[in-house]
């Protein structure tokens, strides 16, 4: 089907009025004839006037205010046709339906979907085209019909004359668009009622005969002969399919003779619409009878039908029959025949499956009463365990079975029988666990997800066959508990009887699986709700303690004994992995291990699948782990484990474990649930490592500030103290000379003055060595440059800063001092980069020398540095491989 957009005409009225002040005498004279005309259309639509009279009206009032020749209206059809519907003038009847092509204003407002115009018609092609050009047409316009937003037809007005059409041909004919398409859809809508009410009248007829319980054959002619009248066609029919591959009719209606006589049983087969359904199960029809074939599809071709629908006639859930009408026009049947064709088929099917069996409906008022009773105690929140027993008692009760259970399929691949009744009852009590070994329903219905069954329990192997063998059931159906997508158990039911269940055997028991599963899914969302709260309160109290920086110690306790109680386990520890290969249990919930054993790493344990493969890890049988501490935990009784890994800053610094000493392994989602208590744990070692190196970088700094100290008072006391002092003394010598007059003075004061330029040179040289006057001065790069002139190996300098922070000048400059006296020193380089960048906000610097690394980044030198630069919050990295030279890098964030 095309998808085309609407015009946009609803805006020529309002663009037209806006013309009028351009408009001379004749165009408003004009303009006028046209709302005249406009009003008068209008007022047919309002009073409700029938398509017919609008349409006539309409192409009558276009044609004499365009001063055509004709006007034609056309309705475009699903087949790509475009059917004639109404039309003025004499340039002779255009043809009732054409196919659309080629160059021609029906085919182009099809594929454009807006107005359009043919100015010259001598090349004009496609049937329309060639009508026109045959009948003279010179020129034409053409503007689409659409109707609540698709695309119902075209009028179109064309001339004679040499003349082409007024450049506002299109907008003046597009004014009456408008109006036409209120016409149809109003139209379109008393049919849609009138049909629909007709629709129902027909069902409820057929549905009181039904509900009457009148026989079969009563019903299946009153429905033919319902959809015969309705639809309306020549011809209706229904049959039955048989297991032959025949159909047999059991109902006909046609307007002459029926095709096939009641009772006729015909095979399928060929082209035609009742075997095309039968093949597919599904509505099928078919438009053109022409080359219709098989003993249904030529027969009925000879009567004259053109074109036939056809729809299945499904009884529970099962193929029964074809119900298929025809008729003999050229069109192909309405689009909606399918759909009203199918309503009868419902009724059919429900008047069949009464007819077939009347115990049927007893079994399904039944079915319904004991699936109400335990929907009530699923909504009511009953218990799992009340809600089992309630289903396999009503199913017991409802199914012609011997037996029904309910088992619950385990993470090992064990059953746990969850609920019983009948005569399995005492052979699979509640509570009792098999692993289903051999041909049994909790192993068929496990590997394939779908219903299955056993015809015959004869060859019984394994467990749970032979048990259920030694209490005479002959065959068992099963049906898989889907509980959120996931496999949960297994619904079974048995007979002794010879003959096997019956086929809806495994439907109606899904209907009762689906109930469970509901209640499943109620129980496990209630307890994950619970389990979720306990959790996160127990998060909560842990990271409570992390927030208040308790010592690590009290952490690793509080987060052991928070999981054991949690986690439902036996033991929880927490442990950290020493460097001489082994691990250290630093707290412990349980007592199974003392806290402080240190153990050997190695063979198949729980810490160290952990530590060699950093991410969670999990023994489900300790009969089979190895090593010290796996046979310590066995001879504990622990028999399964699972352990997550604590990682700090990006290294493993332990992990945490937990372990049960109960039969069945720990649930799958306890590595999930541990792992959020191994992030607290990470937390709480981060911080206390991080307040150990703040606390050691601190006692450094002061420690370093305390040498300097001592420092400058010891070279201030040696030096410039003792030459300040002999100044002094000098002086005073000098002015006992010169009181006594004495030829000494002078020497004395040349004296005074040297020791006092001596004093003031080594102050000099002594606040170089706290600041530099050149870095105070001059900034960073005049601060490297000396520096780079100081050094015995060639330095090149790039340093594109401006004046930085003093703290940050300051920290840059005894970076770069400190790497170029270690170049000097220990690099045997043959030359040396500075660089330094303003980068994303920080101070970038580096270091390299091509000299033979082996750097060690704890020297006393670097590990200074990197202590003031924490000071900043920046970062010092060290590159020194061997033979590969040593790149020191800084960055240190600039403020604001």
């Amino acid at each position: 089907m095309w998808c085309l957009c609407a015009p946009a005409t609803s805006n020529v009225r309002r663009d037209r009025e806006g013309m009028r002040a351009q408009l001379g005498g004749e165009d408003l004279s004009a303009l006028a004839a046209e709302q005249a005309a406009l009003r008068r259309v209008a007022a047919l639509v309002a009073r409700g006037a029938v398509p017919e009279e609008v349409f006539a009206a309409v192409l009558e009032q276009v044609g004499r205010l365009l001063c055509v020749e004709y006007v034609h209206m056309g309705r475009y059809e699903p087949d790509d046709t475009l059917a004639v519907v109404a039309s003025w003038g004499n340039a002779g009847a255009a043809v009732s339906r054409t196919m659309l092509g080629g160059k021609n204003l029906g085919t182009i407002v099809f594929e454009t979907g807006r107005s359009a115009r043919i100015d010259g018609y001598g090349d004009a092609s496609g049937r329309i085209g060639v009508a026109a050009r045959e009948r003279g047409v010179r020129s034409a316009v053409g503007t689409p019909v659409t109707v609540e937003g698709r695309l119902w037809g075209a009028m179109v007005a064309g001339s004679r004359g040499e003349q082409a059409l007024p450049a506002d041909a299109e907008a003046r004919l597009a004014s009456f668009t408008e109006l036409l398409a209120t016409t149809i859809a109003n139209a379109e809508s008393r049919a849609g009622v009138t049909r629909l009410a007709a629709d129902q009248a027909a069902l409820r007829r057929v549905a009181t005969l039904v509900a009457r319980g009148v026989p079969q054959e009563d019903v299946f002619a009153a429905v033919v002969e319902e959809v015969g009248r309705l639809l309306p066609v020549d011809f209706a029919d229904l049959g039955r399919c048989e297991p032959d591959g025949t159909i047999t009719f059991l109902a006909a209606w046609g307007k002459t003779r029926p095709v096939f006589r009641v009772g006729a049983r015909v095979r399928l087969g060929g082209k035609n619409a009742t075997t095309l359904v039968a093949q597919t199960g599904s509505p099928a029809r078919i438009e053109s009878y022409a080359d219709a074939s098989g003993t249904i599809g030529a027969p009925t071709r000879e009567t004259g039908i053109r074109s036939a629908v056809g729809t299945p006639i499904i009884v529970e859930g099962q193929l029964w029959g074809v119900m298929a009408a025809g008729w003999s026009l050229e069109e192909p049947m309405p689009a909606d025949t399918e759909p009203r064709l199918a309503q009868f088929t419902d009724l059919l099917a429900t008047a069949i499956a009464n007819a077939e069996s009347r115990a049927g409906l007893a079994r399904l008022a039944e079915e319904q009463a004991a699936l109400r009773r335990v929907a009530t105690l699923v909504a009511h929140g009953a218990g799992p365990e009340d809600v089992f027993a309630a289903v396999t008692e009503e199913v017991g009760r409802l199914l012609p079975v011997d037996f029904a259970d309910m088992s619950r399929c385990e993470p090992d691949g064990a059953v746990t029988f969850v609920a019983a009744w009948g005569t399995t009852a005492a052979v699979f009590p509640v509570g009792s666990r098999w692993i289903p070994e051999g041909k049994n329903l909790c192993s068929l219905v496990a590997r394939t997800g779908r219903p299955a069954r056993i015809e015959s329990y004869a060859d019984a192997s394994g467990p749970i066959d032979v048990a259920v063998h030694g209490t005479g059931v002959r065959s068992a159906v099963g049906t898989p508990i889907i509980v959120e997508g996931r496999l949960w158990g297994v619904m079974a039911a048995g007979s002794r009887r010879e003959e096997p269940m019956p086929a809806d055997t495994e439907p109606r028991l899904t209907q009762f699986t689906e109930l469970l599963a509901t209640a499943v899914a109620n129980a496990e969302s209630r307890a994950g709700l619970a389990r979720l709260a306990e959790e996160q309160a127990a998060l909560r109290r842990v990271a409570t303690l992390v927030a208040r920086g308790v010592p690590a110690q009290e952490v690793f306790a509080a987060v052991a004994n928070e999981v054991g109680r949690l986690l439902s386990v036996d033991f929880a520890n927490v442990c950290r992995y020493e460097s001489d290969g082994t691990v250290t249990f630093v707290a412990s919930a349980g007592e199974r291990i003392p806290v402080g054993s240190r153990w050997p790493l190695g063979q198949t344990n729980l810490a160290t699948l952990v530590f060699e493969m950093g991410r969670p890890a999990r023994i489900d049988n300790y009969a089979a782990a190895t090593g010290p501490l796996a046979e310590d935990l066995r001879e504990e009784g622990v028999r399964s484990a699972v352990g997550t890994p604590i990682i700090v800053e990006g290294r493993l610094w332990g992990l945490m474990a937990a372990g049960s000493s109960q039969e069945q392994p720990l649930p799958a989602d306890t590595e999930a649930r541990l792992a959020s208590f191994t992030e607290l744990v990470a937390t709480a070692i981060a911080n206390a490592e991080a307040r150990t190196e703040v606390a050691a970088s601190r006692a450094r700094l002061v420690a370093a500030t305390d040498d300097e100290r001592r420092r400058v008072v010891r070279d201030l006391h040696d030096g410039a103290q003792q030459r300040v002092v002999n100044t002094i003394i000098t002086l005073k010598l000098a002015c006992g000379a010169l009181e006594q007059d004495q030829e000494a003075v002078p020497a004395l004061v040349h004296e005074a003055l040297d020791s006092a330029e001596r004093a003031n040179v080594e102050l000099r040289e002594l606040a170089h060595g706290i600041l530099p006057t050149v870095l105070t001065r001059g900034g960073l790069r005049a601060g490297v440059d000396a520096l780079a002139s100081q050094t015995p190996v060639p330095v090149e300098v790039d340093v594109s800063v401006g004046r930085l922070p003093t703290a940050v000048e300051a920290t840059a400059y005894f970076v770069v001092a400190e790497a170029l006296t270690n170049v000097a020193k220990h690099a045997r380089a043959g030359r040396a980069e500075v660089m330094a960048r303003i980068a994303d906000g920080a101070l970038a610097v580096q270091v390299r020398d091509d000299g033979i690394g082996g750097a060690r980044p704890e020297g006393s030198g670097l590990v200074g540095l990197a202590d003031r630069l924490a000071a900043l919050d920046g970062e010092l990295r060290v590159d020194s491989p061997a033979d590969g030279g040593t790149l020191v890098t800084v960055a240190i964030p600039l403020p604001g």
